[in-house]
């Protein structure tokens, strides 16, 4: 079962597989992890624009809680949740999604509807 992946296993995953992977875990769960600390989610900024970083498991959100982050805790968003809320809400302040960050390695950043399309789109069989 690929829910069992460990966060290294993750970090030696290329972020397209990383990808892959937290949209079929997201929608075997129903559920996307983020960081949280008292101020609210954890936020990354690119080059070129502000994101917020989700993974697919509790222990893979975990895995980024260190250094600069160990005060942050993981926070689950229940997915019905996060497509009614958060990606109208993440769109209009302009915020993309960090897709599955791990050390050194920001991972695929995307629009909040284009993760909401590949969580919504029925798998082709």
């Amino acid at each position: 079962m690929s829910k069992s992946k460990t966060a290294a296993e993750f970090a030696s995953m290329t972020p397209e597989g990383r990808y892959d992977l937290m949209v079929s875990l997201v929608k075997q769960e129903q559920v996307i992890w983020t960081l949280q600390d008292n101020d609210g989610c954890v936020m990354l900024t690119t080059d070129d624009e502000d994101c917020i970083p989700m993974w697919p498991t509790e222990e893979a959100a975990n895995s980024w809680a260190v250094d600069d982050w160990q005060h942050c805790q993981p926070l689950a968003i229940p997915l019905n949740e996060w497509l009614e809320r958060w990606v109208p809400g993440m769109q209009d302040d302009d915020l993309a999604v960090a897709i599955c960050p791990v050390v050194d390695d920001l991972g695929v950043v995307v629009l909040p509807h284009e993760l909401e399309e590949r969580l919504v789109k029925r798998q082709a069989h």
